[in-house]
């Protein structure tokens, strides 16, 4: 089992900057990468910015340009850097780590989330 735990959130104002971070801890070894998910009220959870082993990153196209998505070097940590951050950009933000296994099942393993609201 993989334990995921995210920091970093909280209320800032619009055009202003966040940075949120997840660490993995237990089976960490085998997971083939990160990621960042967001759940708006009312919205289903998508896609925010996910990061292979490799290092070849993913983003919607909504944060395009805005956030950046980065791994530590024991790879074990990701980080989400939030910039210019819009209302549209409140949601509850979960870290993501998966596992492909040899006959190509994906499993996900999900942190708790972290509230991340813009507002003036």
């Amino acid at each position: 089992q993989v334990h995921l735990v995210e920091s970093g959130g909280g209320l800032v104002q619009p055009g202003g900057s966040l940075r949120l971070s997840c660490e993995a801890s237990g089976s960490i070894s085998g997971i083939n990468g990160m990621g960042w998910y967001r759940q708006a009220p009312g919205k289903e959870r998508e896609l925010v910015a996910s990061i292979t082993n490799g290092g070849s990153t993913t983003y919607v196209d909504s944060v395009k340009g805005r956030f950046t998505i980065s791994r530590a070097n024991t790879k074990n940590t990701v980080y989400l850097e939030m910039s210019s951050l819009k209302p549209e950009d409140t949601a509850v933000y979960y870290c993501n780590a998966y596992k492909v296994s040899d006959w190509g099942r994906t499993y996900d393993y999900w942190g708790q989330g972290t509230q991340v609201t813009v507002s003036p």
